[in-house]
């Protein structure tokens, strides 16, 4: 077998499962089936389990406990699925564990270089967000816009430029968050804006480290929502 042929085995083990979970035919605190059992259910090798299993876990959606076996951590948002493929997931999921260390140092930054005319052009776009809401558009590029805005802010342009860089990224899973909120309820789109809100009220304040927290917060429960943390 070659690489190509053991990845594409390894992304098929990693999807049957993690769909395993998502339809609810294993629950939080369920046990896994042994190693032994699953390498037999999908004709595969003990490394490609091992493999599959080790991406589950750095998902956080399933523990191995010493002496007990693995289980059922959480579950990912049953909707998911309607927007992306399941394999995408853990990208996703390091996509936000990338922007949260990012775009908080950006906040901070941002906080004491902003001057006037970038501070009114962070929360003129907040309020296009807010338009977004009561028109129930999506608003994707006017999020990307928003986290952009405040990145320039910071006055260093390696901020900019990796925020930039990622943009394919970041526009991805902000369509899938955002997706995500227009199907649940306008209450979940609003705290997401409030969690916007409290960002740019810190920024205002000139207060750095309320800046960087609130953006991490909003990033950590974005990612959360998703993920079912």
């Amino acid at each position: 077998m070659n690489r190509s042929q053991a990845t594409g085995l390894v992304d098929r083990v990693y999807r049957e499962i993690l769909s395993s979970i998502m339809e609810g035919d294993l629950t939080e605190g369920d046990r896994l089936p042994t190693e032994q059992s699953l390498t037999e259910r999908f004709s595969a090798s003990r490394p490609t389990i091992r493999e599959a299993l080790s991406r589950l876990r750095a998902d956080g959606i399933i523990t191995s406990r010493q002496g007990s076996g693995t289980f059922v951590t959480r579950r990912p948002d049953p909707d998911l699925p309607r927007f992306t493929p399941l394999e995408s997931i853990s990208d996703i999921q390091r996509c936000y564990e990338f922007r949260i260390v990012t775009e908080s140092g950006a906040a901070e930054l941002a906080a004491t270089m902003a001057d006037e005319a970038d501070l009114t052009d962070i929360e003129r776009r907040c309020l296009q967000l807010d338009t977004v809401i009561a028109e129930q558009a999506l608003g994707v590029q006017e999020d990307f816009d928003f986290h952009l805005a405040i990145a320039r802010a910071s006055k260093n342009q390696f901020f900019v430029s990796v925020i930039a860089s990622m943009q394919q990224q970041v526009l991805f899973s902000m369509d899938l968050m955002r997706n995500l909120s227009l199907v649940k309820s306008t209450e979940r789109q609003k705290l997401v804006q409030a969690e916007h809100q409290a960002v740019v009220q810190a920024l205002r304040l000139r207060d750095g480290r309320a800046a960087a927290a609130a953006m991490r917060k909003h990033l950590e429960n974005a990612r959360d929502r998703m993920f079912g943390r």
